[in-house]
């Protein structure tokens, strides 16, 4: 695995690569890491996990450009861009929170609650008193990753999404007390939810080891959460998929992440969408690249030829002496463009195909046309061969 830091190694393109060159190897990485197509693979999903962050970086051209200036610390450091956030820079944010509670506490005199003037006034606390350990708490913003085929991609789909999630238990409605009954104030902290720890000289705060800071206990636990007060509950939501999405395309679902607890307000789904590759198409940002074979004696002699799109068959004409590779281009059949107006095009690539059995009469019409041509017949081959005896004729000179 490359250096987790540097996303263009993970993704592997260079630093010169362009939007559209980033998307696509993304598609590749993503493809490969996808969770779905390596189960129980831990290592996979880490590796996946890395390749998404990377993307997310790279593909916003504010965040590409900061850490192209910074590196990765440019972009989630705790002083980038919006200031220093603990629920952004750190993973147990809460754990630094109680540890600089504490820290300060014995400065400011101890207490439950934070102080206005206590140092998480410069990091944005403002001085207010801390949320209530029992108060309604919202829900977390869950990530989702979703694989679709190309049609799905094209043409707009409904898919439905099943996810284990969290909510406030109903039997209790999330207090976690059996019913009748309710919480208590915890007798150690009395309902500050923290304890003040040391002798007259140093004294640290830390969270009450019985309420484990909630400030209140349950003493006659409900039986369908185990005292918990949450709950799992496979639930099912459907999904919505515009025409044009495409690898990397991310879409918000408001409320249907984790359940709030205690009548907090639940978080948002982010689903990522990768897009499958196709048998008949290959995507090129809005453009589709089909390729078409064509026989021998309708690209020597010309022809009409069918060419499939999205919407239908198309044709095109073909000239006489229309080389193998040739590509065709159909304006606006392509692939439609994603919250606007129009669609891509359509680049159509002509693939002389060789006959691959032959009836003796095909064989000895073949060799008929054999004798009767000549190197004007082949422009190409005759231009090919110059080159080779200006090349041999070279060497010769060179080794006498």
């Amino acid at each position: 695995m490359a250096d987790e830091t540097d996303y263009y190694a993970i993704l592997g393109v260079p630093k010169t690569a362009s939007a559209d060159e980033i998307k696509k190897a993304y598609r590749k990485f993503a493809m490969k890491y996808h969770p779905d197509r390596n189960p129980g693979d831990k290592k996979a999903e880490e590796t996946f996990k890395k390749g998404s962050e990377a993307y997310e970086v790279l593909s916003d051209p504010a965040k590409r450009q900061r850490y192209d200036q910074f590196g990765a610390e440019g972009v989630k450091s705790q002083f980038g861009p919006g200031g220093f956030n603990f629920d952004r820079d750190f993973t147990h944010a809460a754990d630094l929170n109680d540890i600089l509670s504490q820290m300060f506490s014995a400065m400011g005199g101890g207490g439950g609650r934070r102080r206005r003037g206590s140092i998480f006034d410069f990091f944005g606390g403002g001085g207010s008193a801390e949320p209530d350990p029992n108060g309604p708490q919202d829900g977390a913003d869950l990530r989702y990753d979703l694989e679709i085929d190309l049609e799905e991609a094209l043409f707009g789909a409904t898919k439905e999404i099943t996810l284990p999630l969290e909510k406030d238990c109903a039997a209790c409605h999330g207090s976690g007390a059996a019913p009748g009954t309710s919480r208590e104030r915890c007798r150690r902290c009395g309902g500050s939810g923290y304890v003040v720890a040391g002798n007259s000289w140093l004294q640290m705060q830390q969270p009450c080891p019985d309420c484990r800071g909630s400030g209140s206990v349950v003493r006659s636990p409900c039986k369908a959460c185990g005292g918990s007060g949450r709950v799992k509950e496979r639930t099912t939501v459907s999904l919505r998929i515009p025409r044009g999405v495409e690898t990397g395309t991310r879409m918000r679902m408001a409320g249907h992440g984790e359940g709030g607890s205690r009548g907090g307000r639940p978080g948002d789904l982010h689903v990522f969408l990768h897009v499958r590759d196709n048998d008949l198409f290959e995507r090129q940002g809005d453009d589709l690249l089909v390729t078409v074979p064509v026989a021998p004696d309708v690209a020597a002699l010309g022809g009409d030829v069918e060419v499939p799109t999205p919407e239908g068959a198309a044709r095109i004409r073909l000239a006489p002496g229309t080389p193998d590779g040739k590509v065709f281009r159909l304006r606006g059949k392509g692939c439609p463009v994603l919250n606007g107006r129009g669609s891509g095009d359509l680049l159509a690539r002509i693939a002389v195909e060789i006959p691959a059995r032959l009836t003796p009469e095909q064989k000895r019409a073949l060799e008929d046309f054999r004798a009767a041509y000549d190197d004007r017949s082949y422009p190409v081959a005759r231009a090919f061969r110059d080159r080779v005896a200006t090349f041999l004729k070279a060497k010769a000179g060179l080794s006498s």
